[in-house]
């Protein structure tokens, strides 16, 4: 039997199905609670209506990014684990990478012809267990953030998102970092997106549009990819 009838099959269709509907049902109870939360610290509805207008609206480049890798992933291991997989990590390029590294302990190539069923299995056991440690470290250690946050701090309130700042100005720059210095098309991809989110940011401030802000990020992703095809 062909690998690709299992890792279509219906029961896996469920089997992933189900899975989504947890993550779905997280994000609802997450909204839920904001909602609470923000009630009891005073912001209005307006105020919570444009935090997840922008959120919504920012969230739609990084997802058609994702959605547009993610054909590469469904050639591989299938439909259904991709779906899955996509819903709960996010991240192609790990994806692809652990699945790989399943695949060629058994002298397979990912997607090549000599993948089997086994080999599948694999990949799958492979993309699991390596997603792991997230799921731990995040459920044991993020009580326990705010207060490693504080301690880092030295108690002082302001410089509290100083760190908050550079912590994620340090994982993005890690991330592209690699881009910089490759001289290809990712790195055409992100200067060409960091000019144009730059641009966008000081006509949103200096128009004071709300839109453009809430838009910068797709758009200069979209605009990165672009430039890079094309030159």
């Amino acid at each position: 039997m062909d690998y690709l009838e299992i890792a279509n099959s219906l029961p896996l269709w469920f089997a992933a199905g189900f899975a989504v509907i947890l993550v779905l049902l997280q994000a609802f109870l997450f909204v839920k609670k904001s909602l609470n939360a923000g009630s009891k610290m005073g912001l209005t509805d307006d105020q919570m209506k444009s935090a997840i207008r922008s959120s919504a609206l920012s969230s739609i480049g990084p997802s058609l990014a994702i959605l547009a890798g993610m054909i590469s992933l469904l050639v591989a291991i299938g439909g259904p684990l991709s779906w899955m997989r996509l819903s709960f990590i996010g991240s192609v390029m790990f994806e692809l990478m652990a699945a790989g590294f399943g695949t060629e302990a058994l002298g397979i190539k990912l997607g090549s012809e000599g993948m089997n069923g086994l080999a599948f299995a694999n990949a799958v056991w492979t993309m699991t267990l390596g997603a792991v440690g997230w799921l731990l470290f995040t459920g044991l250690f993020t009580s326990k953030m705010d207060k490693l946050r504080n301690t880092l701090a030295g108690g002082k309130e302001k410089l509290i998102p100083i760190i908050s700042t550079s912590a994620m100005l340090g994982a993005f720059a890690y991330l592209n970092a690699g881009r910089i210095l490759a001289f290809d098309k990712g790195t055409i991809a992100l200067i060409t997106g960091a000019m144009v989110m730059t641009i966008l940011i000081k006509l949103a401030n200096k128009a004071h549009i709300l839109w453009i802000k809430e838009w910068a990020l797709a758009i200069s992703m979209f605009s990165g990819m672009f430039v890079a095809v094309v030159f």
